[in-house]
């Protein structure tokens, strides 16, 4: 358990000088799977055998050699299950390695397991999964959030040393915050999306889930960079993430927009938030006050935008060439009905439904132009204040992680979980949330995230901006 909980850099070290192997860490790993994953369900799949024999082979001179990292069930990975926790694509298995499947394999890391999600990723607790519920390892009563709950869990759990996940409109940072674990979103065309099945094209980035945010710099070191095979990836070189990670703040400006911190916020995440920034001041670290005007857009904003997305991407599963299909349709038209009403959940129903109706002759000026327009004023927001500040601070969450059902049978409080998310991905910019302590809710202490975003492609101030709080704060 100790072994599976640990860092990366920790298992780097240890494997690098000998003292454990590739096999023994992957049989750690998988010896906390089968001890707690029962309770916490953050795992649809795994291939031990395949991970072990990988594992024998590791070269751990690579800078991930030997390192299990879990996947989720949204990114390709040849030779086993790609469902993304939908009943639609049962029996589905990947015929090839997502490129970032493929820098990992290259950076001598074993992809290890398939991690629970919102069924397509559409969803912030992960209780629209299709095939089981993934509960918060701080109390099994509530949720890890989402989309990407499996990968937030089995970190947090001590199930995997880091794992990858996706994130739309907050689900790498969300679930991170209410599991107590570090979530990273790059800028986007950082990280290339080819073989990422698609939820919204001009939104999805991949990104690791770790422990601390040296491991998140050393993982996004491996699957950071162009790839001809996504056009959205863009041809800039990747620098050296872990060179300045420990260089501090001191004499950085950091902005805190005032949109962020609203009625209705939870007042101890408030406080801690708050608490965390005043470390920030503490550390040398100018603390002011920006203004990101547009904000109150940003939900409406995002879910036009998002669900036509979805609606054009979701078109593709049909049943005829993979997947679940209906068994005896009348004629074709029957075929399409059933298999997609039967291979698809109330929420991607739902939100193919609203992409529909906003793509749709008469309403497309009137809905998804006026979106794109808005998405426009929300990047000037954030590009304006940037030219002030070298990074913005902010809650992650407005809430910590709420009981299973709370919010099942209102859709719109569901989507109000990524209020403070949503405006990153809009803006193409790079997020982080980190641990910044805990709530005394209900009798159980539930973390709290600090969610910091800097500019378009400047990971490496966001993580050395991440960085000097981990360390001032001893996590």
């Amino acid at each position: 358990m100790e072994l599976a909980g640990t860092t990366i850099t920790k298992a780097r070290r240890l494997l690098q000088a000998g003292e454990i192997s590739p096999v023994q860490l992957v049989d750690a790993v998988n010896a906390s799977i089968e001890q707690t994953d029962p309770k916490v369900g953050g795992y649809l799949s795994r291939d031990y055998e395949r991970a072990r024999a990988l594992a024998a082979e590791a070269d751990t001179s690579l800078p991930l050699g030997g390192i299990p990292i879990a996947i989720k069930d949204v990114i390709n990975v040849q030779g086993e299950p790609c469902r993304c926790a939908s009943k639609i694509l049962t029996g589905y298995t990947a015929p090839y390695d997502a490129t970032v499947i493929k820098k990992l394999r290259a950076a001598g890391a074993i992809p290890f397991g398939r991690t629970n999600m919102d069924e397509f990723a559409m969803g912030s607790s992960t209780e629209n999964s299709a095939i089981q519920i993934t509960r918060n390892p701080r109390d099994p009563e509530r949720i890890p959030g989402g989309s990407s709950g499996g990968s937030a869990a089995v970190v947090a759990a001590n199930e995997a040393l880091a794992s990858l996940g996706t994130d739309t409109g907050g689900s790498i940072r969300q679930p991170a915050a209410l599991c107590g674990c570090v979530g990273l979103k790059p800028s986007y065309g950082r990280v290339s999306r080819y073989g990422l099945v698609a939820f919204a094209s001009s939104l999805d980035q991949i990104g690791p889930f770790t422990h601390t945010v040296e491991d998140a710099a050393l993982v996004l070191q491996a699957i950071a960079g162009h790839d001809p095979l996504d056009s959205t990836s863009l041809d800039v070189p990747v620098p050296d993430y872990s060179a300045t990670l420990n260089d501090g703040v001191k004499g950085m400006k950091l902005g805190v927009p005032k949109e962020y911190f609203v009625e209705g916020m939870d007042p101890q995440v408030e406080a801690r938030v708050r608490e965390a920034i005043e470390v920030y001041r503490g550390l040398g670290a100018e603390i002011v006050e920006v203004s990101l005007p547009h904000t109150k857009y940003a939900v409406a904003d995002y879910y036009i935008i998002a669900t036509a997305e979805a609606s054009a991407n979701l078109a593709r599963f049909d049943g005829v060439r993979y997947g679940k299909r209906a068994e005896a349709p009348r004629d074709l038209a029957d075929h399409y009905a059933r298999t997609r009403g039967e291979g698809f959940g109330k929420e991607v129903k739902r939100r193919i439904i609203l992409g529909t109706y906003v793509l749709s002759s008469g309403y497309y000026d009137a809905f998804y132009l006026r979106a794109q327009k808005v998405r426009t004023l929300i990047r000037r927001d954030f590009e304006e204040a940037f030219r002030k500040v070298d990074g913005l601070l902010s809650p992650t969450s407005p809430v910590p992680a709420f009981k299973i059902g709370e919010r099942m049978a209102d859709p719109l409080q569901m989507y109000l979980a990524d209020i403070f998310t949503i405006a990153a991905n809009l803006a193409g910019i790079c997020a982080i949330s980190i641990p910044c302590g805990e709530t005394e809710t209900d009798g159980k202490k539930l973390p709290v995230g600090l969610q910091i975003m800097a500019p378009f492609f400047e990971e490496v101030r966001l993580l050395r901006i991440a960085r000097a709080y981990e360390s001032a704060a001893g996590c």
